[in-house]
């Protein structure tokens, strides 16, 4: 599959696979100067990247660096972002710092991750109830298992 790609600003980068198995691809940070994210605070890092997906039936995730989320507290502020297929505007990636420390991030730092995935779009039909199942509307922990 082709995904079509423009670079906003200066310095930016392609989104690039690390290796040959990854199944996304990096997203790099594009700055003018260091930006450092103080201990539970929020940040909004440009890519300098906009994207054009095939069609509807796509749907690009942006989604947290392992690396970043363990060793320095860095994760999505939203959890994962979602990239619908008709928006052509630069992805910018919200970031949270969940450490006890300030957090640098430089330019050209890969801040996110890339994951282009294909769409189940469903129709939503009303019903009086729903089918029983043996787990019912347990939910949080309910089965037992972490």
């Amino acid at each position: 599959m082709n995904v079509n790609y423009t670079l906003t600003l200066p310095g930016a980068k392609a989104p690039e696979y690390a290796t040959a198995g990854s199944a996304a691809a990096d997203l790099f940070a594009v700055l003018d100067a260091p930006l450092t994210v103080p201990p539970m605070g929020r940040a909004l890092v440009p890519t300098g990247v906009a994207i054009q997906l095939p069609g509807p039936e796509y749907v690009a995730l942006v989604c947290a660096r392992s690396g970043l989320a363990v060793k320095r507290g860095l994760t999505l502020s939203n959890g994962v972002g979602v990239i619908d297929s008709d928006y052509r505007g630069a992805i910018q990636v919200g970031l949270v710092n969940l450490s006890d420390a300030p957090c640098t991030i430089q330019t050209g730092e890969r801040v996110a991750q890339l994951m282009v995935m294909p769409v189940a779009r469903c129709a939503f039909t009303f019903a009086e109830q729903l089918d029983s199942t043996e787990r019912g509307e347990g939910g949080f922990g309910s089965t037992g298992r972490l």
